[in-house]
């Protein structure tokens, strides 16, 4: 058995390694895109921190001093070499270091990705289970329309309804995200529990689907047959033989959400008056403060990656399958 165990787990590592250092390559890469992306953005620097009545000599002034003068692969070089120390340089616009800015947001990013994670995680897998094993059924068909229409739905349309019925009429939730300051953990769940209602619309009917297929796959696989022809009970066929394989699909989706929860909730967290990472990036692009965007871009690229590369070791570890193919 521990021979085994130790050949299960040298078959592993050679896939691991490949996808940890595909995943660094990909954060290369994104870097690169990044500082790329924040140099092709139009405006000057210097201009859009003075303002539009600055003279020019001014403007040439502040732009050698923040150093964007320079050539851009001076530029890039410095600004990567100093990133991946952990020196995130200084903002632009509020001439201190980017860091406790991005850790602030990226903190309050979090909070709600989670809220809206325990939500929408068990409410998708268990409505997909569900209609896998009444497929063909009413039950089915209303699940699944369900889901589809949920994920169609823009965001900011379910965020001004939500907030119209229960912040406005019903009043059962603060239409601010924001808790007041010095509020305990359970007020801050209670201020986050409406803005992650959009959140929870927009992936039930990713992950419910996955789940679905997934548990179809498994009930129709010869393990699941031999386990109901030995005689187990259904229940426990499901439990033991069907859901840890039928959920394997819905690690991936679930990691490969998790940028998107992060970064890309500007919407939502403008809806909200929420100060998360999506809203820093949003401001530090239009105020041309590229320490502060580059920043906050690569940190949800650092996140995402984290996460898939998690799912990744997750998934193999699950898959029997997929170890062997490793092997």
């Amino acid at each position: 058995m521990r021979g085994t165990e130790r050949s299960r787990r040298a078959a592993i590592l050679p896939l691991l390694i490949r996808r940890l250092l595909l995943s660094l390559v990909t954060l290369g890469v994104l870097s690169i895109l990044v500082f790329a992306g924040g140099q092709l953005l139009p405006g000057d620097v210097g201009r859009s921190i003075l303002g539009p009545l600055a003279d020019e000599r001014s403007v040439a002034a502040l732009n050698h001093q923040l150093g964007v003068d320079r050539p851009v692969l001076v530029q890039y070089w410095d600004w990567i070499s100093h990133f991946v120390r952990g020196d995130m340089s200084q903002s632009y616009a509020y001439r201190s270091p980017v860091a406790p800015f991005v850790a602030a947001a990226l903190g309050n990013s979090l909070k709600l990705a989670a809220i809206a994670f325990v939500i929408v995680v068990p409410l998708g897998i268990a409505g997909g289970v569900l209609a896998a094993l009444k497929r063909g059924s009413v039950v089915d068909r209303t699940i699944t329309l369900a889901g589809l229409s949920a994920t169609v739905i823009p965001e900011f349309v379910s965020g001004i309804v939500l907030i119209l019925l229960f912040g406005i009429t019903i009043r059962l939730f603060p239409i601010s995200a924001t808790p007041p300051p010095g509020a305990g953990w359970l007020e801050q769940i209670y201020c986050l529990i409406l803005p992650s209602l959009p959140l929870v619309f927009l992936l039930f009917g990713y992950i419910a689907r996955m789940a679905r297929a997934g548990t179809v796959e498994a009930l129709d696989s010869d393990y699941a047959r031999t386990a109901v022809l030995k005689g187990l009970p259904w229940r426990t066929v499901i439990w033991r033989h069907v859901l840890r394989n039928a959920l394997l699909p819905t690690i991936t989706v679930v990691a490969s959400q998790t940028g998107y929860l992060i970064g890309g909730l500007v919407v939502i967290e403008t809806l909200f008056h929420y100060q998360g990472i999506g809203s820093l990036i949003y401001a530090a692009a239009r105020g041309h403060d590229f320490p502060m965007l580059e920043a906050g871009v690569l940190v949800v690229g650092a996140v995402y990656v984290v996460a898939t590369f998690g799912a990744d070791l997750l998934y193999t570890t699950l898959n029997p399958r997929l170890r062997r193919s490793a092997s």
